[in-house]
């Protein structure tokens, strides 16, 4: 009798080609499901364990109704010791065809679903990239370095079951980075490559953990309509080719996923897709896997040999969470920026990842204004990007650029907002409007890129307020507005009511 205890056992037994396909490939998804055998955790939800007991049901009844019937022990005449001899011989013959019956349906790439390929088969891969391939000491440093995190950070630890092939390619990558020259073309021994590509066969990642992986690249971009209608095509897709089924763990959060995306398609007025920081969250905590240095109480693992004491982590001022005394509140330090000159009398000193608004009337010079203090920016505090949809990439913007004598390696123009705002630390929208952004676009934006800082600018009303919601106003920390020609009056939380003359200095 098959059960959960005894299940992998049992179904050794079982010559599985005969299985109907159905049962098969129920068996099949019992042994993703269980991780082949060794873990029964998923048997606690009632949905798997009704498939998983359904699937023990079926294969009990399977097994008792092609059990081989023991013929009786019939006696018989004493065979000629020809016959006798010759027996053994047919019967061995006929074992040898069996085994090769079955070795030839057994299936040649046999691998395991899991959700995060393991740290090290990332490393094994990324060593056999190199194969071939002419590469610098930095190269190589690189590599020696990110291996070294991993490490420290106990992504890679002593009990891997792959420590020795890590050993290994520190060892090579070690020994190569001090005998070679300024570069080197890279030789691994067929035999490493062939263990290796092995090691990585092994495993593939989830399919429904993959269209995750996608839809969580799409958070926060701007314009991204296409690529969200193909991303429902292939979770369509994957739903009708039986990739995913709705006993998969993420069933509930692909259906989320979908009823974002098509939301965001069918909305001619949402510019950005907006994943709620909340499911973001728990996004990622799927694709981070166990972060613990511990495990069941002990004590954290030790580091491969070799790589001990070596530190890349970068000291950061945290920020106070919960309920905290306002006696130690009081005498926290919080990071600026560090403005100086007429930008701190204007708008104080605020901390990366700030937001400003900027309006004005027409030729007031609110554009003379935001193009100097992108310049300011680059110059002094990291990169920027001016995205001018108001004005284009034209003469007009060039003109600008040189009357405020801003052009900078650190600052950066475009017409239309890049897929990816990874690479800014501040960005400039010239102007929402004409970006046809909302509140919720902005929101979206800001809780994707976070520590970025924007800056917005807006056009104005006849009367010379900004054009759109009040709650643009709200949601920022810094409010310029500039009510008459060639002065920026400001209002926010760092430097309430400074002031500054846009066309000197």
């Amino acid at each position: 009798m098959i059960t959960t205890t005894n299940y992998i056992e049992k179904t050794k037994t079982i010559n599985l080609s005969q299985l109907p396909d159905n049962l098969k490939k129920a068996h099949e998804w019992v042994l993703k499901a269980t991780e082949n055998g060794t873990n029964w955790n998923a048997y606690e939800n009632k949905q798997i364990k009704a498939v998983i007991d359904t699937t023990i049901s079926k294969l009990n009844e399977f097994v008792g109704k092609h059990t081989p019937v023991v013929p009786p022990v019939v006696p018989k005449a004493p065979a000629s010791e020809t016959e006798h001899k010759a027996k053994p011989a047919v019967r061995k013959e006929h074992v040898s065809t069996q085994k090769t019956k079955q070795k030839a349906q057994e299936p040649e790439n046999d691998f395991e679903f899991v959700e995060r390929i393991p740290e090290e088969i990332r490393f094994i891969r990324r060593y056999l990239s190199l194969n071939g391939k002419k590469k610098t000491k930095e190269d190589l440093l690189r590599f020696i370095n990110a291996l070294h995190r991993a490490i420290i950070e106990k992504k890679v630890r002593k009990s891997s079951p792959y420590a020795k092939q890590m050993e290994y390619i520190q060892e090579k990558l070690i020994k190569t980075y001090n005998s070679m020259g300024r570069t080197v073309v890279a030789e691994i021994s067929d035999k490493t490559i062939s263990e290796f590509k092995a090691l990585i066969a092994e495993q593939k990642v989830m399919p429904s953990v993959m269209l995750i992986k996608r839809y969580i690249t799409l958070n926060g971009k701007y314009d991204v309509k296409e690529k969200a209608k193909v991303l429902m095509e292939a979770m369509t897709r994957a739903v009708h080719l039986k990739k995913v089924s709705k006993t998969d763990k993420y069933a509930k959060i692909l259906d989320a996923m979908f009823a974002n995306l098509n939301s965001y398609v069918k909305n001619k007025s949402q510019k950005v897709l907006s994943i709620q920081e909340t499911e973001l969250n728990g996004l990622n905590g799927i694709l981070a896997g166990c972060g613990c240095e511990t495990v069941n109480g002990d004590e954290p693992e030790s580091e491969l040999n070799g790589l001990e004491g070596v530190s890349t982590a970068e000291e950061v001022l945290p920020k106070p969470t919960g309920v905290m005394s306002s006696m130690v509140f009081k005498n926290m330090q919080f990071r600026t920026l560090g403005f100086t000159g007429k930008y701190l009398k204007l708008i104080g000193d605020p901390a990366r990842g700030f937001t400003a608004m900027v309006y004005g009337k027409p030729k007031m010079g609110k554009s003379y204004l935001c193009v100097d203090f992108a310049g300011y920016l680059a110059r002094n505090h990291g990169k920027v990007l001016y995205i001018a949809k108001e004005e284009g990439l034209d003469m007009t913007l060039q003109e600008k650029l040189k009357a405020k004598d801003v052009a900078h390696p650190n600052l950066f123009v475009a017409e239309e907002i890049p897929e990816g705002l990874s690479p800014y630390d501040f960005i400039f929208f010239d102007s929402v409007n004409k970006l046809g952004l909302s509140v919720q676009d902005l929101e979206a934006l800001k809780r994707a890129n976070q520590g970025k800082s924007f800056i917005y600018i807006f056009q104005t009303t006849k009367d010379g307020s900004f054009r759109g919601a009040n709650e643009f106003q709200h949601d920022v920390d810094v409010v310029i507005e500039v009510p008459e020609k060639g002065l920026a009056v400001q209002n926010g939380r760092f430097n309430q009511g400074g002031e500054m003359r846009i066309f000197e200095g």
